[in-house]
């Protein structure tokens, strides 16, 4: 078809054969296949050079058609391959909009339109099974997760615990050595739902000399910044959360060296995914400076 269009467009088997890059006699071969295949004759030879058949011209608008969709079909099936189109099944815990997806996201976008999201918010727990499940292309996951020789993980973002206090706290204000809220009411994470977070707050607890009295767990920490601004204790949260600062809460600095940077927040897939845009999604994250500046 390419070969038919472009001799009626140059009007010449000769400059045709020369703009194909192929030999002219092999081009003779060639439509003369294509008019066997049809069964009509769809070029003439003449004085002036090349034309078309009625039959010829009847093709002519159809196997543009044909060759513009075949180019547009190759293009699809390249930009699917190298990731710039094609759909992402992205899972992301509720911290992840406070810094991270609204700086990386945009840039995303802006360098793969075609790539069609589709967000899901959910706990790491659940995250995770659905990644293996196959319900999910990549998550967005807070700690650790038990080792997978399934699943590949990169650290997007590094972070520092600090304390949320309900407003008019006698320590907001000022860094707060952690020892200095052992005897407060803590509002902590579900250890069944956010295993991460749970650990790492149990985990710099026990260093600062104590067992944390948990009066509410939850599993967002949206939910635990409402239940602190609600009096009903203080909470380790990511320094992030500041971005979404409440008047009803303060939030401190923790003068403890373990709070800082114990946190990770890492992109999860499955190893050798087939999903492409994983990978410029990946990409570009790593590209954002993602690390969260400590606040002391």
């Amino acid at each position: 078809m390419r070969q038919f269009v472009t001799i009626a467009e140059l009007g010449s088997y000769r400059r045709a054969a020369e703009a194909l890059h192929i030999a002219q006699p092999a081009l003779s071969v060639s439509i003369q296949k294509l008019e066997h295949s049809v069964g009509v004759l769809l070029l003439e030879r003449g004085a002036k050079g090349v034309s078309l058949t009625p039959a010829g011209a009847a093709l002519m608008a159809d196997a543009r058609r044909a060759l513009f969709h075949a180019d547009q079909a190759r293009q699809s099936a390249r930009r699917v391959a190298l990731g710039e189109q094609g759909r992402l099944r992205l899972g992301f815990v509720g911290s992840a909009t406070y810094m991270l997806l609204p700086r990386c996201l945009p840039e995303f976008r802006r360098r793969y339109p075609d790539v069609e999201l589709e967000l899901r918010e959910d706990s790491t727990v659940r995250l995770a099974e659905m990644l293996r499940a196959n319900d999910l292309d990549a998550g967005l996951v807070r700690g650790p997760l038990a080792e997978d020789p399934s699943l590949s993980a990169w650290v997007v973002e590094r972070d520092s615990l600090i304390l949320a206090l309900p407003a008019g706290h006698a320590l907001a204000g000022r860094p707060v050595a952690l020892a200095e809220v052992r005897a407060e009411p803590f509002v902590m994470y579900a250890p069944g739902k956010v295993p991460g977070l749970h650990g790492v707050a149990q985990a710099l607890c026990r260093k600062a000399g104590f067992s944390p009295r948990i009066s509410q767990e939850a599993i967002q920490v949206q939910t635990l910044v409402s239940l602190v601004a609600s009096g009903l204790g203080v909470a380790l949260v990511p320094g992030v959360t500041r971005a979404y600062s409440t008047p009803h809460v303060a939030f401190a600095d923790l003068a403890d060296a373990e709070a800082r940077d114990v946190l990770a927040l890492s992109l999860v897939s499955h190893r050798d995914t087939s999903c492409a845009p994983v990978l410029k999604l990946r990409d570009t994250m790593l590209a954002s400076g993602a690390a969260i500046p400590n606040q002391y």
